[in-house]
């Protein structure tokens, strides 16, 4: 539901956020202790057994680790995860790109579930589609994709909208500990690197190759 931006919508949404609170579900989980939390995740975990993996990113707090299945970096944490055909939910404990590259690894079977649908990362957020449509739009309107071979390159750490368009105009997608050997391998096939959205890890390892 939309709400507008004038008192009446700001009544309309606070009137919508305490509804929301008063719901038993919620009053039920926030009138919890951690124990008892902890509890019932432990025994969701025990009826479910290997239908549901759990995901912890190394960033997460100890009493979310403390309940994961598996722990490691986002994309380490993907291909894992699906490795593992008999979970049916995938409880990814991070943000949002990684539960996207989860989703993009999983099997159609399989249903990945963000904990914090408001859970971003502000390096992900460093490149809006949009930004990096339009910039690839201007390299082709002023010539450059017609001297030069071009090959956009985007970080892991990226949404999945990022990395379909490099699939879409033939590029790759980076780890940080892959960066350079990509990098090297990249510029034997194409004149220019089109990196995005992590300028320092672009910067550092362009310099690199001068």
């Amino acid at each position: 539901m939309g709400f507008s931006d004038g008192r009446t919508g700001r009544r309309q949404k606070m009137t919508a956020v305490l509804e929301i609170q008063k719901t038993p579900a919620l009053e039920d989980y926030f009138g919890r202790s951690d124990a008892e939390l902890s509890e019932r995740i432990e025994v969701a975990r025990r009826e479910l057994g290997s239908r549901l993996v759990i995901l912890g990113h190394h960033y997460q707090r100890d009493d979310v680790i403390c309940h994961a299945d598996l722990t490691g970096d986002s994309f380490k944490l993907s291909k894992m995860a699906s490795e593992r055909p008999d979970a049916e939910f995938i409880v990814f404990c991070g943000v949002h790109f990684m539960a996207e590259s989860a989703d993009i690894l999983s099997a159609p079977h399989q249903k990945v579930i963000l904990p914090d649908m408001g859970a971003g990362c502000s390096m992900a957020d460093m490149a809006s589609s949009e930004q990096v449509e339009d910039a690839w739009d201007q390299l082709a309107s002023i010539g450059i994709q017609d001297d030069f071979r071009v090959l956009p390159i985007t970080y892991m750490n990226s949404t999945a909208a990022l990395k379909a368009f490099c699939g879409r105009n033939g590029g790759l997608v980076c780890t940080s500990s892959n960066a350079v050997p990509l990098f090297e391998k990249s510029l034997k096939e194409a004149d220019k690197l089109f990196f995005f959205p992590d300028q320092h890890l672009g910067r550092n390892t362009g310099a690199k190759f001068g």
